[in-house]
């Protein structure tokens, strides 16, 4: 079966708590690891938080990839989520483990999607363009 898109859990256990405090440092290695992965960065938004921990979205075409982090217990738990098969969501995994220097990682793959097509592989984006003003009856739907 096809899913129409990939969503990868990172937990990150055991990292350097300064890393994970760092805003700069958070964001820097957040986009990097999109692009890493091949991604087309569309937004990007991070937060700081009092005393300590961030929260980040870096919004690409292809979805999202996510972070919360708590540096009081040298954890993060980072979502990445791609639709199509150009990106990879394991680049941009392993290279958040290591930047983060994380010494207890885990990955869970979840396939988002399953639509029962039998075999065939549905795309993640309509088969024709939108026509201007979005309408939606200009758009051809998979049956």
């Amino acid at each position: 079966m096809h899913a129409l898109g990939t969503h990868v859990l990172v937990e990150l256990q055991e990292c350097n708590s300064k890393l994970l405090n760092d805003l700069k440092k958070v964001e820097e290695f957040m986009v990097s690891a999109a692009k890493e992965a091949r991604a087309t960065i569309l937004k990007v938004y991070f937060h700081k938080f009092s005393p300590f921990g961030i929260s980040g979205a870096v919004v690409i075409a292809e979805s999202h990839l996510t972070i919360h982090t708590w540096p009081e217990y040298k954890y993060a738990a980072v979502d990445i989520f791609t639709c199509g098969d150009l990106l990879q969501p394991q680049v941009a995994a392993d290279y958040l483990i290591e930047k983060f220097q994380c010494k207890s990682p885990s990955i869970v793959e979840v396939k988002r999607g399953l639509l029962s097509r039998g075999n065939i592989k549905l795309p993640h984006k309509p088969l024709k363009e939108v026509a201007p003003y979005g309408r939606a009856e200009e758009l051809q739907m998979v049956p």
